[in-house]
């Protein structure tokens, strides 16, 4: 397949990620379908979608017109099939759970012609693991984009151990289109920037826990001392606190590290539900803002 032949893009789920990844694939020209399990959720990801385009109008940054036509390529649907039907290329962006990601690639390969190319934004997953369900295993790949996706320029590209090098090369491709830039990954838990950014924000909250410093103090450290444009604490928040404990929870496991082992103070936090932005509270509270 070459990327001209790539008209429609379905993107499974319209959560934060998925909604973003559908706005990013409306916005470089494609037909896009954005599907989640109810309509409720598929609305939330319009309304992610359509309220910060708005404000950027309202400030005279992005013409009304450019809005519309964005929101004109993106089409809700809640029936897996209705989403997939004509589409090249299908990129999933469910819950980081292994067994919630294969049990949707069996149903997906069942459905869907041979020719179509499955993509998984996971951020920590065996995409070798996740194509077993499938019987297409040349044409599963990774496709890690990062928070929010319409703005952030990188996306990992994952190759599984069946990986096809025509895929690999199909996504990158894509990549482009997207405005985005590609970095080839061969399948490692966490992939590159999760492997080196989760100990450090680990470590943060072993920092906190042991009263070495204030939170603002230990964001202000590394914004200050390292040129991060968001501090440990400022990014576990914003990322979600129950994201990046999965993600720990997959390097420990997968590799046996006790370097990846999880912070105690991150895990009560996740327990006692605060999320971060999302819950109105993590390390910090936004409740008032």
């Amino acid at each position: 397949m070459q990327l001209s032949d790539i008209k429609k893009i379905a993107v499974i789920g319209a959560g934060t990620m998925g909604s973003g990844i559908a706005q990013a694939c409306a916005a470089a020209g494609f037909q896009v379908t954005m599907r989640d399990i109810e309509q409720r959720f598929v609305d939330g990801g319009f309304r992610r979608i359509r309220e910060p385009l708005q404000k950027r109008v309202e400030r005279g940054k992005m013409a009304q017109a450019e809005v519309d036509g964005i929101l004109s390529k993106i089409h809700g649907v809640v029936p897996l099939k209705e989403a997939v039907d004509g589409a090249q290329l299908v990129i999933e962006a469910v819950f980081e759970k292994m067994e919630i990601k294969k049990e949707l690639y069996t149903e997906l390969d069942r459905i869907c012609p041979p020719s179509v190319v499955f993509a998984s934004n996971t951020s920590s997953l065996s995409i070798t693991e996740m194509a077993t369900a499938t019987k297409r295993a040349d044409r599963v790949v990774g496709m890690h984009f990062f928070n929010p996706a319409p703005v952030m320029k990188l996306v990992e590209v994952i190759r599984g151990s069946e990986t096809a090098d025509d895929t690999v090369r199909l996504i990158q491709e894509v990549c482009m289109k997207l405005g985005k830039e590609a970095v080839e990954v061969k399948e490692s838990p966490g992939f590159v920037v999760n492997r080196l950014l989760v100990p450090m924000m680990n470590e943060a909250f072993n920092l906190l826990q042991e009263g070495v410093a204030s939170p603002e103090d230990i964001d202000k450290a590394m914004k200050l001392g390292t040129n991060m444009p968001m501090g440990p604490f400022e990014l576990a928040d914003y990322t979600g606190l129950d994201i990046g404990l999965d993600v720990m929870e997959v390097l420990f496991r997968e590799t046996g590290d006790p370097k990846f082992r999880p912070s105690t103070l991150l895990r009560k936090y996740v327990r006692a539900g605060r999320l971060g932005r999302k819950s109105g509270r993590g390390v910090y509270n936004y409740t008032g803002t």
